[in-house]
């Protein structure tokens, strides 16, 4: 860029020179106060993607256990809530949420994980966490455990419980018993009639 004066008797070559210096040497500050001081971008505003790295740090600072898989429902039940509310906190896409959660696989559960990624492969079948989902509660909540949580729902009594265990049970149990309480008004209907 010329300078808007000219000093007179220069010449042209070596002005073109100095202003290529001084670009050279301006946008060589601008690199090093960049490097000192990134430029702060905000967390996840609207559409913006956040780096993996940063959202595997995000994540992790919630310390959610490894699942290693196991005969125990209850263990299995535990974990996937859980990392239902870091999804939910984090706003993660969809494809993230199986990332995430295969991260936390380890052992026979990593194993499982490993050939439903192959069939998936196989069968074109998208890598959403509603699949990772139905996949995930059919190994470890396969229909004999439904059937049996299903029956706990049905048969559950408030007996020497206090309301608030009782209604904590009853929650817990009633998703696996959702044909029961399709309308809220079924629902209590439903709670009601087994707290007596």
């Amino acid at each position: 860029m010329p300078e808007p004066n000219p000093k007179p008797g220069m010449d042209p070559n070596a002005q073109v020179a100095t202003t290529i210096q001084r670009m050279t040497d301006l946008l060589a500050h601008v690199v090093e106060r960049q490097g000192q001081n990134p430029i702060s971008q905000p967390r996840n505003p609207g559409n913006h993607v956040e780096s993996k790295d940063r959202a595997l740090k995000r994540f992790q600072k919630f310390s959610l256990p490894k699942f290693i898989g196991g005969p125990d429902p209850n263990v299995a039940e535990r974990w996937l809530e859980k990392i239902i509310d870091i999804f939910a906190a984090l706003h993660y896409t969809k494809e993230r949420q199986v990332t995430f959660a295969v991260f936390q696989l380890e052992g026979v559960a990593r194993s499982w994980w490993n050939v439903v990624r192959l069939k998936w492969e196989r069968e074109q079948t998208p890598r959403t966490w509603v699949n990772f989902r139905k996949e995930f509660n059919a190994k470890y909540f396969p229909p004999l455990i439904q059937e049996k949580k299903e029956d706990e729902f049905i048969t559950l009594r408030q007996g020497t419980q206090t309301v608030a265990e009782y209604e904590s049970k009853f929650t817990r149990l009633s998703k696996f018993a959702p044909e029961l309480i399709v309308t809220e008004q079924r629902r209590i209907r439903h709670f009601v009639r087994i707290e007596c």
